[in-house]
């Protein structure tokens, strides 16, 4: 008798791809369901605050995105760059939206590096995501119209990706140039990163091909915006900000009398002297570069001339002699602002203008009439995004940057109140991570030491050469959390005794299975 089977029946396609997405979210299911209630978050911040949150800093972006034709004197496009390849978009919206899908991304890279790369187990990695997912404070940057959260991913990107590789090929170094490049031209302070990877790669040994392909990527692009800024400004650099910003560090301890600046001959320089003692100045630095207030020296030399060629180099020359006359007065401030990233509280600073901006607020945003490269601010705004609104407010149309709607912004302005990273956590995870690479000192810290490095120079960083700001702090929380996960994975025991723990064991029992071996009672 014969009988003929049914042919089997196969899963379509769809139902294979769906029965495998579902297995990896189980695998992974308490991280998935953390980024499920952080995307959460994140909606309700896009209903409560429509399109966008803004900071002074914004405009200059939105600016270089509606004229692209020449590079900001201020600080590098690579932000406006981004603007630029959503403007066919006409949205705010999107812009915003793209960030908080770069914070859950730089959320998934540490969790994919811990768990493939070290190894930890699911709740271990996915706790070390928590204050990138449900900090209040970084889900409110991501919400503003500014470069923090590309930088953060382009930042933890470079990380992952040194990390991931034991062994690298130039192709992979070449990738990682491309993300330094990138990183630079968001943020200025991308290029020490630069150094601080390739000095990782000669320390673990990576070879010459893929350092050499890396600084080759990343020196390309950064010359070839540099080209640009010089063809516009007429100096080879990427900003005519860098010494005004350190004069800014500078003014709240430099005296000219201890600097011997002879004003007869110095003149540029006398003119930037501040004529209140130390003692008497604002405690921040600010007030003598961006505010026009009694006592700031910095506009002598007229209006729209703050970051020109020449005033920054005036400026930067100013501020090194005061740092090399009065050492102990630099280390003091510098030290005084790093220190500042770790307290509990969170107090107003550098006044509260600016630390409004980076709370969720009950009322909406007015965009500012600022003059711009080729307009006004609000003006650029309405450019990039048609659907801003306009009021009449104090009998002027007014263009509405931010509309509150509640109950949503109401609900965030709670968790606000509620759910932070203190600084003082983010202090203990950098204690962590630098025990961890103590411990690894026969390794030069091991694979802690470039995440912890990276943490560590983005909170100094700008003490050294700006001023305090509670968004620089953000940034090298991530590295920080990958530092102290790492450290923490293997414990603190010295290199030499987790290798003789690791090897005993194996070498006890190859004792044990030799023929001929007996073991006295």
């Amino acid at each position: 008798m014969v009988t003929v089977t049914e042919a089997p029946r196969l899963d379509s396609p769809a139902t294979g791809v769906l029965s495998r997405a579902l297995a990896l979210l189980g695998r992974h299911r308490l991280f998935a369901v953390a980024v499920a209630l952080a995307f959460a978050l994140r909606v309700v911040t896009m209903l409560g605050y429509g399109p966008a949150l803004w900071f002074n800093d914004s405009f200059e972006y939105v600016s270089g995105a509606v004229n692209p034709g020449r590079p900001s004197a201020l600080r590098p496009n690579g932000y406006s760059f981004w603007l630029l390849l959503l403007r066919p978009f006409h949205s705010f919206s999107l812009v915003v939206l793209t960030q908080h899908l770069m914070g859950l991304g730089v959320a998934l890279l540490i969790y994919v590096l811990l768990r493939r790369r070290f190894g930890l187990p699911g709740w271990g990695a996915t706790l070390a995501t928590l204050p990138v997912l449900f900090d209040a404070y970084q889900i409110q940057l991501e919400h503003l119209i500014m470069s923090d959260a590309m930088f953060m991913l382009l930042v933890v990107g470079v990380v992952t990706l040194v990390l991931w590789h034991r062994k690298m090929s130039w192709q992979v170094g070449a990738v990682v140039g491309l993300l330094l490049a990138l990183t630079a031209l968001t943020r200025s302070i991308g290029l020490p990163i630069l150094a601080l990877v390739a000095v990782y790669m000669l320390v673990k040994r990576t070879g010459w091909k893929p350092i050499v392909a890396m600084i080759t990527a990343c020196g390309v692009p950064v010359a070839g915006y540099m080209a640009w800024f010089a063809a516009t400004y007429g100096n080879f650099a990427m900003t005519s900000s860098d010494g005004a910003i350190l004069y800014m560090r500078t003014a709240l301890f430099a005296d000219c009398r201890t600097m011997r600046v002879d004003p007869r001959k110095e003149l540029e320089l006398a003119l930037l002297c501040i004529s209140a003692p130390p003692s008497e100045r604002h405690f921040s630095g600010q007030k003598y570069l961006w505010w026009a207030q009694p006592g700031q020296r910095f506009h002598a030399f007229g209006p729209n001339t703050t970051f020109t060629p020449d005033i920054n180099r005036a400026a930067g020359a100013f501020a090194r002699r005061a740092i090399l006359a009065q050492p102990l007065d630099y280390l003091g401030v510098m030290a005084g602002d790093f220190f500042r990233a770790f307290r509990w509280d969170r107090p107003q600073f550098p006044d509260a203008n600016t630390y409004r901006q980076y709370e969720f607020l009950p009322e909406g945003k007015v965009l500012p009439t600022w003059p711009s490269y080729r307009g006004t601010s609000d003006r650029d705004a309405q450019i990039y995004d048609p659907s801003l609104a306009t009021a009449q407010i104090r009998g002027k149309p007014s263009v509405i940057g931010t509309a509150v709607h509640d109950p949503w912004a109401r609900f965030m302005q709670g968790y606000q109140q509620t759910v932070r990273l203190p600084g003082i956590v983010v202090g203990v995870l950098l204690l962590i991570g630098l025990a961890g690479v103590v411990a690894r000192w026969r390794t030069l810290g091991g694979p802690v030491l470039l995440p912890w490095l990276g943490a560590f120079g983005l909170i100094l960083a700008p003490a050294a050469t700006a001023e305090f700001d509670y968004r620089y702090v953000l940034p090298a929380v991530p590295l920080a959390c990958l530092a102290a996960a790492i450290a923490l994975r293997h414990g603190f025991r010295p290199s030499s005794a987790r290798a003789s723990a690791a090897t005993t064991p194996r070498a006890e029992r190859r004792r044990r299975s030799a023929p001929g071996r007996a073991t006295r009672s």
